[in-house]
């Protein structure tokens, strides 16, 4: 228990200490929400993969899909790799840098107002990010708080809460500089603890062959009378497991909080590094917290009080038989991935509505707020007055998010489809064309913003006639479908205004 306080104690420590250290940097709105586009590769790719992977995916998703497709949910983990990272990078890493910092966005719903020239478009965005990041949020305090709870024995909405306060601190002090800094930090406890937890969870049961033995005589849960399923090259049901793999990696294209690390490297050299870092990152974090779950069960989870499995227990079981230095590593490897997921959604959230609602400014073709001519000292108190409300807001943000995690809906898998459908369905088809394609018109985004928002929260309501994994799946995929034909039939932006935000590319 020393080791395990002490350690976490550390990394606490160390996680503020960046925080006061970057606070120099977080003193205009640029600095504060994209570390004034100066960020370099290795720092990018880092805080896009832990952004990307947390405790949902450590104890959430590699738990309960694990216990589903067996070894095959490795596949999981390759799609984030080569779809939900190398491909993300590829396709929107260079556009979205030289069209937002042309236009001067600094936000997705920034991005939506101002490239279709609407300020509806930039409010709707807005709340909708807003209103659905909570749920995402929701789930990765119930996965860190889990895991601490089995670590420390201490009840786990104290856990919620000291989670939400310590991520309130280091974000409000430092900004994205501070989240950037600790995600590179976070990032190499990730890589180092992930390859010695799989060494050693395989090292109880005999080693890896050995394992993978006894995993093939496991029944199939549809047909008992069959062997093998579970560690099978695609795994009991293919189907299911393509639409995890659809939206664990498509998704992150038009997540909100993901595509914001694109709007601050600093140049395209820099993207193309981040590229492979990222990718890299991506395979041996997300491949081997899914590898590492394709052996859930071999071991023995908890059952609910209906005799169902608590799938957000399963990694947990695997874990608490551990020795106390790997279970220290393992509850840095979850706090790490934890904190640095909470920081970019918080930050996210909080940039939204102050940026987007209630400071709205009007930014030309050319990047400049269309605000009048201010006086040096005006500007500047304005700016730090915009620090301030977003400061507050980090901390209404968290208070809302903290509420749901204390009394969670659901497993965290759940959460989470809710929440990548419905932020995905909408704002990935509308995002992705718009850099590519000149003629997405305007009512085709809010075409798409139904359709995402509107299928995910009737699924919801109807209490989830189907999974909402397949839903979240579904609305972002059909995305691509809504905004063509939408834009077909519809009136087109005027040219000198596309011509406007496409010079860009000319350059």
């Amino acid at each position: 228990m020393f080791i395990k306080i002490f350690l976490s104690v550390l990394f606490l420590a160390i996680m503020v200490g960046v925080g006061i250290y970057s606070r120099k940097h977080s003193n205009s709105i640029d600095g504060f929400v994209l570390g004034g586009r100066s960020v370099g590769p290795w720092l990018t790719a880092f805080a896009y993969g832990t952004s990307y992977f947390s405790a949902v995916v450590f104890i959430g998703y590699a738990g309960q899909f694990g216990w589903k497709f067996g070894l095959s949910s490795t596949w999981i983990g390759i799609g984030n790799a080569v779809i939900g990272s190398l491909l993300a990078w590829l396709v929107l890493g260079r556009r979205t840098r030289l069209m937002t910092q042309r236009i001067g966005s600094r936000t997705m719903p920034d991005f939506f107002g101002t490239r279709y020239d609407s300020e509806a478009l930039r409010v709707a965005a807005s709340v909708i990010a807003f209103v659905f990041l909570i749920p995402y949020t929701a789930g990765v305090y119930k996965g860190i708080s889990t895991l601490f709870e089995m670590s420390f024995h201490i009840r786990y909405e104290w856990c919620v809460v000291l989670m939400a306060a310590l991520t309130a601190i280091y974000v409000i002090l430092g900004g994205y500089k501070a989240t950037a800094i600790n995600d590179f930090i976070q990032g190499i406890i990730m890589l180092f603890g992930i390859a010695a937890v799989i060494v050693a969870v395989l090292s109880l049961k005999g080693g890896l062959v050995e394992a993978c033995h006894r995993l093939a005589e496991i029944p199939s849960d549809a047909n008992p009378a069959v062997n093998g399923g579970f560690a099978s090259l695609f795994g009991p049901d293919p189907r299911g497991l393509f639409g995890v793999v659809v939206l664990t990696s498509l998704g992150t294209w038009g997540l909100p909080q993901m595509v914001s690390k694109f709007y601050s490297i600093t140049d395209e050299s820099a993207i193309r590094r981040g590229t492979i870092i990222s990718t890299v990152f991506a395979f041996m974090v997300a491949g081997g917290c899914y590898f590492l779950g394709g052996f859930g069960r071999l071991f023995d989870p908890t059952l609910l009080p209906n005799g169902k499995i608590a799938f957000d227990s399963i990694i947990p079981s695997m874990l608490e038989t551990l020795p106390d230095i790997l279970i220290a590593l393992v509850v840095l490897l979850v706090l790490s991935a934890s904190m640095s997921t909470l920081a970019s959604l918080v930050l996210t959230s909080a940039s939204t509505l102050t940026l987007d609602i209630i400071y709205r400014d009007k930014v030309s073709g050319e990047g400049e707020v269309e605000s009048g001519q201010l006086d040096d000292s005006v500007a500047a108190k304005i700016e730090r007055r915009k620090v301030v409300v977003m400061r507050v807001l980090i901390i209404f943000f968290i208070a809302l998010s903290l509420m749901l995690a204390l009394n969670p809906p659901t497993f965290i898998a759940q959460l989470m489809g809710v929440s990548w459908g419905a932020l995905a369905g909408a704002f990935l088809a509308p995002f992705m064309l718009g850099l590519y394609w000149r003629g997405v018109t305007r009512f085709a985004v809010w075409a798409c913003f139904a359709w995402g928002v509107g299928l995910t929260v009737v699924n919801m309501l109807m209490h989830n006639p189907i999974n909402p994994i397949d839903c979240g799946a579904i609305a972002m995929v059909g995305g691509f479908l809504v905004v063509p034909v939408a834009s077909l039939v519809s009136p087109k932006l005027a040219q000198s205004h596309v011509a406007r935000m496409f010079s860009c590319f000319a350059r």
